[in-house]
């Protein structure tokens, strides 16, 4: 049988390099070795060129997986990470290594091949698209609604045109804000599938009860209330592509059902006996960092690796200071009207919309915008109301740091402050926080939040 590709093994422990030595060559793979240290592993690199490489991070001697990754990135020589290790400074680490993938300690052998055929497919895809990648930077797409000219923007916009033409899974990762929704709909606008429906779930705005039923539909009967056939959101999608808002949020058994459309392409709805195909698209996002997610039993780690095919991430608004300006002009100019012509900014006011920290992200900066229109007249803007305490403002000098749970109470007062107490609606503390009302209501009642203060 064909051999698939060559591959280094970097792991200092004997039992785990021999067992991923085991699992690999069983699947036709060629292990051109086993190295236990980064100095190990740089002198098996200069003698031979592998073509994948798997690394631990902690190892024997000087340097770690990450000092080698480096190494790595500039050979061009595509990496993936095995660990025990999860804790969050470590993954934020090697996150900025943009490895192929992160399998973590104790691992089925399937975990293993399952991540690898994804981070071979992924490598495929990139290396077929370098060429359209240089055409699209001399002639840059344009999507509507996505504002911007920034370095990091650009990024987006790359991967985006690389994406769009495929049927890939995509996922995207960012802060609440960044615009996730906005990119899902570029990706299908550009695709294939234009003129198919986009069909965008919130998975964290649907209740447990009612999650599988709306994802897949239910038969006449099949419950109370069920008085006639109701077909799901992955059927309307057929032909089209399905936006998953929030997928962290899905429990464990919806996405064991998940997986098994993403790998079938198969539903069945809910006391349903046919099996019904759909040929549908899947873009996912969330706010999350899915490698806690998996590493903390939280969320399916081969629905990850089928999910995280094509990843991309958004940068906040902090990081692009350079859009700031130009995105509060479209805001201007979309909330326009009659009676309120308001033509552009004051300078004081431009200074303090680009060296504030945006933790609401461009979701905050459109309704800062828009309620600034109503509360100004003549043709500028010379007043904003910014908070003044916000989250992220400044960084703790000396390691007096608040728990998560410190951290998230004392985030959502400060926006429940900034917004005087409302929850519902656009310019609402559920709108800015990106998460349902009856989520941020459980969360004000778990965290003790008064909300007569407001």
């Amino acid at each position: 049988m064909e051999i698939k590709e060559k591959i280094l093994i970097v792991e200092d422990e004997f039992i785990v390099a021999n067992h991923l030595k085991m699992i690999l060559e069983r699947d036709n793979f060629k292990v051109i070795g086993i190295a236990s240290s980064v100095t190990q592993a740089r002198n098996m690199l200069a003698q031979q060129k592998p073509e994948w490489v798997l690394l631990d991070i902690i190892l024997q001697g000087e340097g770690t997986g990450i000092d080698l990754a480096l190494d790595l990135i500039n050979s061009e020589i595509p990496f993936l990470f095995i660990s025990a290790n999860t804790n969050q400074s470590t993954l934020e680490a090697v996150k900025k290594t943009q490895p192929y993938g992160f399998l973590v300690k104790p691992f089925r052998p399937k975990d293993l091949l399952v991540m690898l055929d994804i981070a071979r497919y992924r490598h495929g895809l990139e290396n077929q698209n370098k060429a359209n990648v240089t055409t699209i930077e001399k002639q840059p797409l344009q999507f509507s609604g996505i504002i911007g000219k920034s370095p990091l923007l650009a990024e987006v916009l790359s991967k985006i045109s690389i994406v769009a033409p495929t049927e890939t899974s995509v996922l995207i990762t960012g802060e609440s804000g960044t615009g996730k929704e906005r990119i899902a709909h570029a990706i299908h606008e550009n695709s294939s599938r234009r003129n198919k429906p986009i069909v965008v779930v919130n998975c964290a705005a649907l209740p447990l009860s009612l999650l599988e039923s709306e994802l897949f539909g239910y038969e006449k009967g099949a419950f109370t209330g069920a008085h006639s056939r109701k077909i799901g959101k992955f059927e309307q999608a057929d032909s089209g592509t399905i936006f998953l808002d929030e997928i962290g949020e899905l429990p464990l058994d919806a996405q064991v059902k998940l997986l098994r459309v993403l790998q079938e392409k198969e539903i069945e709805r809910i006391s349903g006996s046919e099996i019904i195909k759909v040929d549908v698209r899947i873009i996912a996002a969330t706010n999350r960092k899915l490698e806690i997610e998996v590493a903390n039993g939280n969320f399916r780690l081969d629905l990850y690796y089928r999910l995280n095919v094509f990843p991309i991430e958004l940068p906040p608004l902090r990081e692009r200071k350079e859009d700031i300006e130009e995105l509060a002009n479209y805001f201007l100019e979309k909330f326009a009207t009659a009676d309120k012509k308001i033509k552009s900014f004051s300078p004081k006011v431009l200074d303090r919309l680009l060296s504030y920290n945006w933790p609401g992200n461009i979701r905050q900066l459109e309704h800062l915008v828009e309620r600034s229109i109503l509360l100004n007249s003549g043709d500028q803007i010379t007043e904003i109301d910014l908070p003044s305490n916000t989250f992220l403002n400044t960084i703790p000098q000396q390691a007096d740091f608040q728990s998560l749970q410190e951290m998230e109470k004392n985030h959502i007062l400060q926006v429940l402050n900034s917004c005087k107490g409302r929850i519902y609606g656009t310019e609402g503390a559920a709108a800015i926080l990106q998460i349902s009302t009856a989520t941020l209501y459980a969360k004000i009642k778990k965290l003790g939040i008064k909300m007569e203060h407001f």
